[in-house]
């Protein structure tokens, strides 16, 4: 069942046409990634799809309901999350109060309290660290943060924007396995990530954005093996 449905969108940055007129679609229950180079439009479509840019043509649905203009917080109330490209924790907060930040939406406190204690579990260093300044954590660490206050609105869909840009190897590696959990967990994750191998290895399905354009689609482990998007995309 498609849980999220984009047509035809065209989304400017003044005279720029930053995306011009993609269509895709996630399934619920899927990993789906965005793949591409710099400037080809795939942090437009997220952000366009959550709300935080308007889209000049074309429309998005999300469970059945059209949010083409729908404010961004309202998207959440809905059951949609962003982690953002550079994580952007609030960096003079503690780990909890960030985390506590991404539970706004929600009124029920002994839920919330059990959300934080499933965040714990799953990143046990954000529970070494909950009374720390956000802002003095590692850039690991951040994105593990940014991944939490994400999932303490119980998203049906997360939407991810490079969550591994700027890491170690190691933090990298870390960062996927998490992605993973998320997803077995039961929630839908779109995933737009600069390391397009690491994306296709666990997505189920992806699209290859060029120019503002889809070029390409199908599913991941097929464009894996696919020769242009191996020479454009994984180095091979």
């Amino acid at each position: 069942m498609e849980i999220l449905k984009v047509k035809d969108l065209v989304v400017n940055y003044g005279m720029i046409k930053a995306v011009k007129g993609a269509s895709f679609c996630v399934n619920q229950g899927e990993i789906v990634a965005l793949i591409g180079a710099n400037g080809a439009g795939k942090t437009s479509i997220l952000h366009t799809v959550t709300g935080l840019l308007s889209a000049k043509e074309g429309s998005i649905e999300f469970d059945g309901k059209d949010i083409t203009k729908t404010k961004a917080h309202d998207i959440v109330k809905l059951g949609m999350a962003h982690v953002p490209e550079g994580r952007r924790v609030f960096g003079d907060l503690t780990v909890i109060e960030n985390l506590k930040l991404g539970a706004y939406i929600r009124n029920d406190k002994a839920g919330i309290e059990k959300s934080l204690e499933k965040i714990y579990k799953r990143f046990p260093r954000l529970f070494e660290r909950k009374t720390q300044i956000a802002g003095t954590l590692s850039g690991g660490e951040q994105q593990m943060l940014a991944m939490g206050r994400a999932l303490m609105s119980n998203p049906k869909v997360i939407v991810m924007d490079e969550p591994s840009m700027g890491l170690s190897p190691l933090y990298v590696n870390e960062i996927f396995d998490i992605i993973r959990e998320i997803h077995e967990s039961g929630t839908t994750v779109l995933l737009v990530e600069q390391n397009a191998k690491k994306a296709l290895s666990i997505a189920d399905r992806a699209y290859v954005l060029e120019t503002g354009n889809i070029v390409l689609d199908g599913d991941a482990k097929k464009l894996m093996d696919d020769d242009s998007v191996k020479k454009a995309y994984l180095g091979e």
